[in-house]
């Protein structure tokens, strides 16, 4: 098994001010032709919570959690953090620990899923950036982590939480609906060593999720937060499709689940606590929202896991029928190259 000295957090990173929403977006965007109208229609998501996404502070309580996880279990590997697209960069994290003598780190990206943009663009930045600093440590991606019991039972609780909040008129005759990014169909097509691994490993996270509230054949997986042209074919349901049919079809409740998405940030506040909340109270419908794993005490724990078993064999957890993935991604998986869809985070 590897030896390692070091841990990297890699996520996407978010603006921490009003002054930081617009490069942010234009770095995001950076070579895609995006029109500068839409880039402050995103923006106002961002100025109604100060210019500030919740992902940075949402990384700092991660890493620190992390680390105490670390310590508690005998792991002794200094912890470090780097953004795709705002401070602390990528590069400069990856400087930092050449700077302090890391030769081979472990690196634990935050999302669940095999797609290019939650991981094989991951790989080609942390190469990028470590082809840009003299010294770089060779770094490894765990592994995805979709159907471990650490992401599973966390969400499987906050939707019964979520559940247990709604009036009691409601509480028996909620719908449930699983919420991702939606990306487009050529790159879940693409995703996975052989094809189609987005919306099948979704589709499992949530029948897992689902089977633990006693509603395994009673749920739907839906799509939020696209951002391409309306040429360009995405994965659906649209979030918004599936709450307006739910009440045409006499729904009077619906608990949502944010299954693709590990933190509350803000595709999660602005996309479904505002905009998603807003159009089911126009529907009337009752709407709860459950929490990501986040912190949570098992999520945590999993990424302590996950490192033993990449650095001590240890046999690797999965729920239900796909099993884990493999440790490492093959040249061809996820369709390197394929066009990035996000423009907020």
């Amino acid at each position: 098994m590897p030896r390692y000295d070091s841990f990297l957090l890699v996520s996407f990173g978010g603006p921490e001010g009003p002054d930081e929403v617009i490069p942010f977006l234009e770095n995001v965007t950076r070579g895609r032709g995006v029109p500068r109208e839409r880039l402050e229609q995103v923006a106002e998501h961002y100025y109604r919570f100060g210019g500030v996404s919740p992902i940075s502070q949402q990384c700092r309580d991660l890493l620190g959690a992390v680390e105490k996880d670390f310590a508690a279990s005998g792991v002794d590997l200094p912890v470090y953090w780097g953004n795709r697209n705002a401070d602390p960069l990528l590069t400069d994290t990856v400087a930092t620990m050449a700077a302090d003598g890391r030769r081979h780190a472990i690196a634990f990206v935050t999302s669940a899923y095999s797609c290019y943009s939650s991981c094989r663009q991951y790989l080609e930045d942390i190469d990028r950036a470590r082809a840009a600093v003299p010294g770089a440590p060779r770094i490894d991606k765990l592994r995805q982590f979709f159907n471990h019991p650490g992401f599973i039972e966390p969400f499987a609780d906050a939707a019964r939480s979520a559940a247990d909040s709604l009036p009691l008129s409601v509480l028996g005759t909620y719908d449930l609906v699983f919420t991702a990014h939606s990306i487009p169909e050529a790159m879940a097509g693409a995703s996975g060593p052989t094809g189609g691994a987005y919306p099948r490993q979704l589709a499992e996270a949530s029948r897992l999720i689902a089977e633990r509230l006693g509603r395994g054949d009673s749920w739907r997986l839906a799509y939020q937060s696209r951002s391409g042209p309306p040429s360009v074919p995405w994965l659906g349901p649209d979030i918004g499709d599936c709450l307006t049919e739910l009440a045409g079809s006499g729904s009077s409740a619906v608990v949502l689940v944010p299954v693709g998405f590990i933190s509350d940030h803000m595709e999660v506040v602005f996309d479904l606590d505002v905009e998603a909340a807003g159009q089911a109270e126009r529907l009337g419908l009752r709407l709860a929202r459950a929490a990501t794993p986040s912190t949570d005490p098992r999520f945590v724990t999993m990424i302590t896991e996950l490192v033993a078993e990449r650095q001590d064999g240890l046999p690797p957890r999965a729920l239900g029928d796909l099993g884990p993935t493999l440790g490492a991604c093959g040249s061809g998986c996820c369709g390197a190259g394929t066009a990035r869809p996000r423009v907020s985070s």
